[in-house]
């Protein structure tokens, strides 16, 4: 699953990596923090701790502790892509920009499996649910969940603390879950760095620290 990590193409301080390999394929990621892991599939390293999967397509900034797992793909021919810190994409997430609009998530968010992200803002401390869908100029305050296979449709906004839920989704309640979505995202962070170690299983004591399992 994992190939040997290569050499670095480029020193960290450099703001924009390109990578090419074979005819028919090249990546570009602008401003990826030194510390931000893209976890390989079949891939060379890119920084001495970030990483590039062959899925991942993209034009991006990656800030600081951020993770982005097998199979994502990023495509922003136009306007931008910025990702926070902290913050994970995890295996299968589609983002791409919109027509007029860019693709903004904050830190500490968690974006699961198989969710499309396409031209919209995420506020920080969010947690977008498996296989959910945000559309162009949609914007998500922070503190916010997006419930599983939930549609947000296009130029939707929802304030700072909300549940949203359904399709076309809608406020369902209202509640501050930045604490529980940032303990989510720690947990990745912690995942991402043992990953970059060779490490693919995650600690008892790792878990404790992260606030998943109670003080001994």
């Amino acid at each position: 699953l994992f190939a040997p990590v290569l050499p670095a193409l480029a020193p960290p301080t450099r703001s924009c990596w390109t990578i090419s390999w074979g005819p028919n394929w090249a990546l570009t990621i602008s401003a990826v923090d030194p510390s931000a892991f893209v976890i390989p599939v079949d891939a060379p390293a890119f920084s001495k701790a970030a990483q590039v999967s062959e899925c991942s397509k993209a034009a991006a900034s990656i800030g600081a502790d951020s993770s982005v797992w097998p199979y994502v793909v990023m495509r922003s021919e136009m306007f931008h892509i910025e990702i926070g810190a902290r913050t994970n994409i995890q295996d299968f997430v589609m983002i791409h920009v919109g027509g007029a609009t860019p693709t903004i998530i904050g830190d500490d968010c968690s974006i699961t499996h198989h969710a499309t992200i396409h031209g919209c803002t995420i506020g920080d401390r969010c947690l977008i649910g498996i296989n959910a869908t945000i559309m162009d100029g949609a914007k998500i305050g922070n503190n916010c969940i997006v419930a599983g296979h939930a549609i947000v449709t296009e130029g939707s906004a929802f304030p700072d603390n909300s549940i949203i839920a359904g399709s076309p989704a809608k406020l369902v309640k209202t509640r501050d879950s930045g604490a529980a979505n940032t303990m989510n995202a720690a947990f990745y962070v912690q995942n991402a760095k043992n990953y970059a170690r060779g490490i693919h299983r995650i600690s008892e004591d790792q878990l404790r620290a992260a606030g998943f399992l109670p003080e001994e």
